[in-house]
């Protein structure tokens, strides 16, 4: 894609001096949270990437332009603009947002997509979409933008209302190395442990960064899952979310809700069932990731930095030297 983009003023300074940049997505704003709570979150995830070391940048398309790091008028705009008239923007839909000059708020997928056009290494987000439970052929693009874009994305694995072994799967199939934050497990969401394996556990967003740096030294053109459980004081229990998960699908397949309606019939009714106790853990893994893909983009920059000056040092020696390099 080579549509221009625009970079707001601290982003554009940002990635000018190699300083460390976290993208974030905008459909919470316009399709996750209610008013006023998406502003909330959207400005509490901005300050949890800066209190970190980074540079936030929350992505949308702004009347038909690629818009890298909202301002806070911006952000405020879209969470107040009545519910269906913001078009969820993925990959497919990019070229429609841009060509008809719409406002549209990006996915898991647009937003990985956006990020890697502008130079944005990391990517924090609550849960990524995947296969849906009992339609087996419903894949979300998420996945499959994972298997085909190289940037790094942190996150609380997908979202529990899915098919969460299918979901690994796809993912297994797409090439994409799943990182465990201090697990071995990748979290179920709301809960910090499905039960299913992640391919290697790190302790630190520090060691995480040595793998999503050795992706880009090996040319690599996936991504990189960094799951990170909800935080323990705010997790549900696994048995508990998924009865209700249970109850709210059958009611969605008995009010014939699906497709696109299906994610956030599920996600409003679960919120419910659960007296708003599941949102206050979306909020708080959320919040909690950005600060994470601040520390890993941080992380990452000193790594890349670093290997920039080892570079530098070798040459200066071998052009200082009479002779060929030896060890």
């Amino acid at each position: 894609m080579t549509e221009p983009i625009l970079l707001s003023a601290e982003v554009a300074a940002a990635l000018a001096a190699g300083r460390a940049v976290v993208a974030l997505e905008s459909t919470l704003i316009t399709h996750g949270l209610p008013y006023p709570a998406n502003v909330e979150t959207a400005l509490a995830m901005e300050a949890a990437v800066r209190e970190s070391g980074a540079v936030p940048a929350t992505i949308a398309v702004l009347g038909g332009k690629i818009t890298v790091g909202l301002a806070r008028a911006d952000i405020e705009r879209l969470a107040a603009l009545p519910s269906g008239t913001v078009r969820k923007c993925s990959r497919r839909d990019l070229p429609i947002a841009v060509g008809l000059a719409e406002d549209a708020a990006t996915t898991v997928a647009g937003t990985m997509i956006i990020a890697h056009m502008a130079g944005i290494r990391v990517f924090s987000t609550g849960g990524i979409g995947g296969v849906h439970r009992g339609a087996p052929f419903d894949v979300s693009a998420d996945l499959l933008e994972l298997g085909r874009t190289p940037v790094a994305v942190v996150c609380s694995g997908a979202k529990s209302i899915l098919d969460l072994p299918l979901t690994l799967e796809v993912l297994e199939t797409q090439g994409v190395p799943i990182l465990g934050l201090g697990t071995d497990s990748l979290p179920s969401f709301y809960s910090r442990s499905s039960g299913l394996p992640v391919d290697v556990s790190v302790a630190t967003p520090a060691e995480a960064a040595k793998v999503v740096a050795a992706a880009r030294r090996l040319g690599a053109q996936h991504g990189v899952l960094l799951a990170v459980p909800v935080p323990a004081k705010d997790e549900l229990p696994t048995e508990r979310v998924e009865a209700v998960i249970l109850q709210a699908t059958a009611e969605a397949a008995a009010q014939g809700i699906h497709g696109k309606r299906v994610t956030p019939f599920l996600l409003g009714r679960v919120a419910e069932l659960t007296g708003g106790e599941s949102r206050r853990a979306n909020l708080a893994l959320l919040i909690n990731n950005a600060r994470v893909g601040g520390q890993l983009a941080v992380a990452l920059c000193a790594l890349e930095n670093a290997g920039q000056r080892g570079v530098t040092a070798r040459n200066d020696d071998r052009d200082g030297s009479s002779g060929p390099l030896r060890s």
